[in-house]
C-alpha cells in the first residue's frame, strides 16, 4: 500500500513538473481528440499580462450550428474575415515595441472568433475564463495567467452578452467599437468601459447640417433589425424638435422588394435630403435600390442627397446607376493626432501561410479545447519577406491596446515596489477589480490618437470629420473634406462649398416652402406638416431680422418698426410746440382776444359813468372781463413742451379762471332777477342788492373750486409723461392729469356753474327792463354750455397734440362766446350809438 502511494506521488510530481508553453506554470492532464477538420479562429500567446479579445471577423449563414457536436460539416459556411484580429495582433506588437508602453512587461492575449453569434460568445468567454484544459469557469489546474481585461471587438449586441458574463467575475471589458446605447448603463455594467462613443454620436451632427442647410423635408430610411427600429426612435424626436419634417419614414428588409418605395417617393418629388441608417454594408448596396425605384418617375428628378450615420469614409468610383445621386455625406471621427510609435504600414507574419498560424490551437469551436497554443513570439514582417495577405493595422484599436496598456503599467507599480530585504519573484500579480478603477480615469483618453474627450455626462465623446463624395456626369466622384463637427459645433468649409457651385453641383434644396424673407413669420398651414408654412407680415409693432423665423420681435417701446418690419428705428418726439402752425394759429387768437377784451376794459373804465356801463353792477363787469383776459392767456400755458411747473399751473389756472367768469355771470344774473323782484312795492329784496351779493356769490362759488384744485394736487396733481403706444410711430410728450377723476370733478362744476346761469338768465329773459342783460346772458351760456359739451367726445377721440388744442379751442371759443354775446352789444352803443346811452333814453324806453 505504502508503494502504491509513493508511485502515485511520484507520477503526480511528474504531471506537475512539466512546462506549459515555457511557462513555469502547470497543466491540467486532459486530452481531447481533434474533431476539426477545417480549425476555426483563434491564437493565444503568453505574458506578463493576459488580455482576452473577442472579435466577430467571420460568420455563419444561414445555418445555426448546433452547441454539442463538431460543426466540422458545416465550416464551409463560414464567411471568413480575419483580417480584423490580424490588425489587432499588429497593432499588439506595436504597443509592445515601445517599452515606454509596459516598462518591460510583456502583454498576453487570447483571440477568439464569436463567428457574431451568441453561442460562439459563450464558448469564447468561458475558454478565457478558465485556467484549466477544459472550458470549465473557477476551475484552476495548474495555470495562473488569470485574465485581466476583455477587449470586445464584437458586434454591439454580442457586446451586453460579453458584459453580462465577464462583469460577473469582475473582469473589465473595453470595447473596440462603438459602445451600445445600453452599456451606458453604469448600475447594469459597472465593469463596461468605452473607448469609443457611445452609439448616436452622429446624430446632433447630422440635425445641425440640416438646419444649417435648411433643409427641413427629409426622408428616413432604416432596415428592419432592432438597430434600425432603435434609429428610429431615436432620431425622430430629434428632428421634430428641431422642426425637421420626416415625410417619408420607411423601415425595409435587406431582401424585400422596393415598390413601396416608388409609392412613397412619387409623393415627395420635393424631398431630396435622405438620411440612411447603414450598419456595415456599402452604401452603394443600399443607395442603388432606391434610385432604382425613381427611374419610373416621370420628368426630371434632382440629385438626391444621402447622408449616412456610420462613422467611415466611403471613396467610389464612376458608376452611371449613381446619376440620381448629388452627394453622399458621411462622419468619421477626427484625424488622428501624432504618435511616434505609430506608424501606418502593411505587414504579414510567416506563420499565417498554411494555416494562418501553425502554433494557434486548433479547438472544437463550442466545446473544448484540443490542441496546444502557440509559444514562440512570430515577428511582425514586410510584405516583401512574404506572398501572405498584406494587412493594414489602424489607429482605433491601436489606440485601445495603447490605453490599456497603459492601465495595466500603472496597475502594477504598487506590486513592484519591494521592501527591503525582499525578493520578486516572476511579474506582478494585478487581480481584475484592482485593475478596474485604472481605467476610470480621465487622463487616460488623452492617450488615443483620435480627438477624444468626455463631454459634461461624463460619457466619451468625439470630433468629427464632414466627408462628402460629390458625383459628378461620366466622371470619377470628387471627395471633399466639407466641414467638422467639434464640441458640439458645426463648421462648414465654405471654400468646399464654392467648389461645388463652380462644378454646377449646388446643393438641392428641401423645403415645402423656399423661405421666409425677414419682415414675415411662418404660419403653419392647417392639415400639412409643419415645415409647410404660409409667409404673413410681422404684426403691428414687431420686427424678424432672420429669414424662416418662427416669432416676430416686438420693438422698444421708443422704437417703431419700418415698413417692412425689418428694422426698430427711433419714434418721433412730438407735442404742442410753438413752432407748429396749428399752434401759431391758437396763439394768435388767444392774444387777438386778449387785446379785445382789454380793448373793451379800456372802454368800460373810460366810460364808467354812462348809464349802461353802471347797469347791471359796474364792478361785476370789470371782474368778468380781467377773468376773460387771463383765460385767454391761460391757454398759453397748454402750447409748448411739457414741463413740470406748466403741468401743474395750466388745469389749475384754468378752471379757476372760468369759475370765477362763469361766478360773475351768474352774480350779474341773479342781479337782474333781484333788481326786478325790488322793483315791486312792498318786496323786500331790496336790501339784498348791492355789491355785498355779488362779491358772496362769486367767492363763495369760486372757493368751491379753488378747494377742488387744492384736494387734486393734494391727492395725485399732474405730471410730465409720454405716451408710447397712443401712436406706433411717435413718442407724444403731454401732462398726466395724475387723478382722471379729479379732472372731470373740476369740468363738471364749472358745467354745474354754466348749468345754473344759463337756467336762470333763460328763466328772466323776458322780464321788463332798460337794463336788463337776462337774454345776452342766455345767449353767452349756451354757446359757453355747447362749447363744452361738444368737448368732451371730441378730447376723448384725439390723441397727442390734437387733444391740448382742442382745449385750447374750446377755452378761446367759450370765453369768445361770453365776450362777443355779453359786451360787444354794449360797446356798439357806447362807441356808435351814444345818443342811447342817455338816461333820458333809457326811461323811455323803460316806460314803453
Amino acid at each position: 500500500m505504502d508503494l502504491r502511494l509513493l508511485l502515485l506521488l511520484l507520477l503526480l510530481m511528474l504531471l506537475v513538473s512539466q512546462p506549459l508553453s515555457g511557462k513555469m506554470t502547470m497543466k491540467c492532464p486532459l486530452t481531447l481528440d481533434n474533431q476539426d477538420e477545417e480549425k476555426p479562429w483563434s491564437y493565444y500567446r503568453p505574458g506578463d499580462f493576459l488580455i482576452g479579445i473577442v472579435f466577430s471577423a467571420s460568420n455563419i449563414t444561414p445555418a445555426t450550428l448546433p452547441f454539442n457536436m463538431a460543426p466540422s460539416s458545416q465550416f464551409q459556411l463560414l464567411s471568413y474575415g480575419k483580417e480584423n484580429i490580424l490588425r489587432m495582433i499588429c497593432n499588439i506588437e506595436l504597443v509592445k515595441e515601445n517599452p515606454q508602453n509596459l516598462h518591460n512587461l510583456t502583454l498576453g492575449y487570447n483571440i477568439h472568433d464569436n463567428y457574431d453569434n451568441t453561442l460562439g460568445t459563450s464558448d469564447a468567454l468561458l475558454d478565457m475564463l478558465s485556467t484549466g484544459e477544459a472550458n470549465v469557469p473557477n476551475y484552476s489546474c495548474g495555470r495562473k495567467d488569470k485574465l485581466l481585461a476583455l477587449v470586445d471587438g464584437a458586434s454591439r449586441d454580442i457586446s451586453i452578452q460579453m458584459s453580462t458574463l465577464a462583469g460577473t467575475y469582475k473582469v473589465p471589458q473595453v470595447n473596440d467599437n462603438i459602445a451600445s446605447e445600453a452599456l451606458s448603463d453604469k448600475s447594469q455594467f459597472p465593469f463596461f468601459h468605452p473607448m469609443l462613443p457611445k452609439e448616436g454620436i452622429q446624430y446632433p451632427a447630422i440635425v445641425q447640417l440640416l438646419l444649417h442647410f435648411g433643409w427641413t423635408l427629409i426622408g428616413l430610411f432604416a432596415p428592419d433589425t432592432e438597430k434600425g427600429e432603435n434609429f428610429m426612435r431615436t432620431f425622430t424626436p430629434m428632428l421634430v424638435k428641431n422642426r425637421i419634417c420626416v415625410v417619408i419614414s420607411q423601415r425595409f428588409s435587406t431582401t424585400g422588394h422596393i415598390a413601396f418605395l416608388r409609392d412613397s417617393l412619387s409623393k415627395w418629388r420635393q424631398v431630396n435630403v435622405f438620411v440612411h441608417f447603414i450598419e456595415f454594408d456599402s452604401p452603394l448596396d443600399r443607395i442603388l435600390p432606391f434610385h432604382s425605384a425613381l427611374e419610373g418617375l416621370p420628368g426630371p428628378i434632382e440629385g438626391k442627397v444621402w447622408i449616412m450615420t456610420v462613422a467611415s469614409i466611403y471613396l467610389m468610383n464612376k458608376d452611371w446607376r449613381l446619376k440620381h445621386v448629388h452627394s453622399i455625406w458621411s462622419f468619421p471621427f477626427q484625424s488622428w493626432k501624432n504618435d511616434s510609435a505609430f506608424k501606418i504600414y502593411f505587414f504579414v507574419e510567416p506563420e499565417f501561410q498554411a494555416e494562418y498560424f501553425n502554433c494557434s490551437v486548433s479547438k472544437h469551436t463550442f466545446s473544448v479545447k484540443s490542441r496546444r497554443r502557440c509559444t514562440q513570439k512570430a515577428p511582425v514582417e514586410t510584405q516583401e519577406k512574404t506572398n501572405s495577405m498584406p494587412i493594414q493595422n489602424d489607429g482605433y484599436t491601436y489606440s485601445v491596446i495603447k490605453i490599456l496598456a497603459h492601465a495595466l503599467s500603472a496597475a502594477s507599480q504598487p506590486q513592484r515596489r519591494r521592501k527591503k530585504g525582499e525578493e520578486r519573484l516572476g511579474a506582478p500579480r494585478v487581480q481584475p477589480w484592482k485593475f478596474h478603477p485604472f481605467l476610470k480615469k480621465r487622463e487616460l483618453y488623452n492617450l488615443s490618437l483620435l480627438e477624444m474627450y468626455l463631454d459634461q455626462n461624463g460619457d466619451v465623446a468625439a470630433d468629427l470629420t464632414i466627408f462628402t463624395s460629390v458625383v459628378l456626369p461620366k466622371e470619377d466622384p470628387i471627395f471633399k473634406l466639407m466641414g467638422s463637427f467639434e464640441r458640439q459645433r458645426l463648421i462648414i468649409n465654405q471654400d468646399d462649398l464654392s467648389q461645388l457651385k463652380l462644378l454646377n453641383k449646388s446643393l438641392p434644396q428641401s423645403k415645402c416652402v423656399e423661405k421666409c424673407l425677414p419682415g414675415f413669420v411662418k404660419k403653419a398651414r392647417e392639415g400639412e406638416p409643419v415645415c409647410c408654412y404660409d409667409c404673413i407680415p410681422c404684426p403691428e409693432g414687431t420686427i424678424s431680422t432672420q429669414e424662416d423665423t418662427t416669432k416676430c420681435t416686438k420693438c422698444p417701446d421708443d422704437q417703431y418698426p419700418t415698413d417692412n418690419r425689418v428694422q426698430c428705428i427711433p419714434k418721433r418726439i412730438i407735442f404742442l410746440s410753438y413752432e407748429e402752425h396749428l399752434s401759431i394759429i391758437l396763439i394768435s387768437f388767444a392774444l387777438i382776444l386778449f387785446l379785445i377784451t382789454g380793448s373793451v376794459l379800456i372802454i368800460f373804465i373810460k366810460y364808467l359813468e354812462t348809464p349802461i356801463v353802471k347797469a347791471n353792477n359796474r364792478d361785476l363787469s370789470y371782474i368778468l372781463l380781467v377773468s376773460l383776459l387771463l383765460c385767454f392767456l391761460s391757454s398759453l400755458l397748454f402750447i409748448g413742451q411739457p414741463r413740470k411747473a406748466t403741468c401743474l399751473l395750466r388745469q389749475m389756472v384754468f378752471s379757476i379762471v372760468f369759475s370765477v367768469a362763469v361766478s360773475s355771470v351768474l352774480a350779474k344774473t341773479i342781479t337782474v332777477v333781484l333788481a326786478f323782484l325790488a322793483s315791486k312795492p312792498g318786496n323786500k329784496v331790496k336790501r339784498w342788492l348791492g355789491k355785498s351779493l355779488a362779491n358772496s356769490i362769486i367767492l363763495s362759488c369760486s372757493a368751491v373750486q379753488i378747494f377742488i384744485c387744492a384736494k387734486w394736487l393734494g391727492v395725485s396733481p399732474p405730471f410730465p409723461d409720454s405716451d408710447l403706444h397712443s401712436q406706433p410711430e411717435e413718442i407724444i410728450l403731454q401732462c398726466n392729469e395724475g387723478s382722471v377723476i379729479m379732472f372731470y370733478v373740476v369740468l363738471g362744476y364749472m358745467g354745474f356753474l354754466a348749468a345754473i346761469c344759463f337756467t336762470v338768465a333763460f328763466l328772466a329773459r323776458n322780464l321788463p327792463g332798460a337794463f336788463n342783460e337776462a337774454k345776452l346772458i342766455t345767449f353767452s351760456m349756451l354757446v359757453f354750455c355747447s362749447v363744452w359739451v361738444s368737448f368732451l367726445p371730441t378730447y376723448l377721440s384725439t390723441k397727442g397734440k390734437y387733444m391740448v388744442a382742442v382745449q385750447v379751442f374750446s377755452i378761446l371759443a367759450s370765453g369768445t362766446g361770453l365776450l362777443s354775446c355779453i359786451f360787444f352789444p354794449k360797446c356798439y352803443i357806447i362807441i356808435l350809438r351814444p345818443d342811447l346811452n342817455t338816461k333820458e333814453h333809457l326811461m323811455t324806453k323803460a316806460r314803453k
